[in-house]
């Protein structure tokens, strides 16, 4: 199945535009009568049926679909996942986490921005691009959120509601879980509510002693990846992993 994504969505039609539009048509060559599938990003599937392709010599291309069916719940997963993780210096190692994180699931991606990180911004549009690739890859139908970069300090300072497992995973020593453990002990105590999780991964110095005790002070709950020193992008990928096979 090739998907496309749009919000452009009617009670009885689709419209795509943009590079989602482009590629339908110039890349993939599809033309009037063809069958495609188009996912809104909230979980929404529609199959469709291309009625009509504007394809203009200069300037983007349009095509026209009427709605044949919709599902709902394509790629569903039975919890909710905020991944707030450090930027990496070398901005190729977060685009993976981002595009592997995507692939497993994960709703929203938090660049959060440590006392001890080297790199304090990131390209917010190229990681969405990332992030729309990957989730068509991984026939998934709803669209992950990429946050704007804040601090870890803003972060943690977040009101979380009830009910939602905050963990942060950092190097110190002290008392720890691994996340397996962490998501049993929700459980036992949710009464059969939905697992929410927020997860911090900090940067490659780890987060500072004031981060680790303002997150403590949150009621964030610290998490050990092993015994292996991790990369941040692997520490993050791990989570994510540990995360999505700790809830099937």
């Amino acid at each position: 199945m090739e998907l496309f994504y749009s919000t452009d969505i009617k009670k009885t039609g689709i419209t795509l535009s943009g590079a989602e539009a482009d590629h339908c048509a110039r890349v993939m060559r599809h033309k009037e009568g063809d069958t495609i599938f188009v996912f809104d990003g909230k979980g929404g599937l529609y199959n469709c049926t291309i009625t009509r392709i504007v394809l203009p010599k200069r300037g983007e291309a349009v095509v026209e679909c009427g709605i044949v069916e919709k599902s709902r719940g394509v790629g569903e997963r039975n919890y909710s996942l905020v991944m707030a993780v450090c930027p990496t210096k070398n901005m190729d190692r977060y685009e993976w986490f981002v595009e592997k994180a995507t692939e497993l699931g994960v709703d929203s991606i938090v660049p959060i921005i440590s006392d001890h990180s080297i790199r304090t911004s990131v390209k917010k549009e190229r990681l969405e691009a990332l992030v729309l690739s990957a989730t068509k890859q991984s026939l998934k139908s709803c669209l992950p959120v990429v946050e704007d970069a804040i601090s870890v300090t803003d972060f943690l300072n977040r009101d979380y509601g009830e009910g939602v497992l905050k963990l942060m995973a950092h190097c110190e020593d002290g008392e720890k879980k691994t996340i397996r453990q962490r998501i049993e002990d929700h459980k036992s105590h949710s009464e059969g509510k939905g697992l929410s999780v927020v997860l911090m991964i900090g940067p490659e110095g780890d987060f500072s002693a004031r981060e680790i005790e303002l997150a403590l002070q949150k009621g964030f709950l610290p998490v050990t990846l092993g015994e292996s020193r991790l990369r941040v992008e692997t520490a993050a990928v791990v989570s994510v992993s540990e995360i999505y096979f700790a809830s099937i």
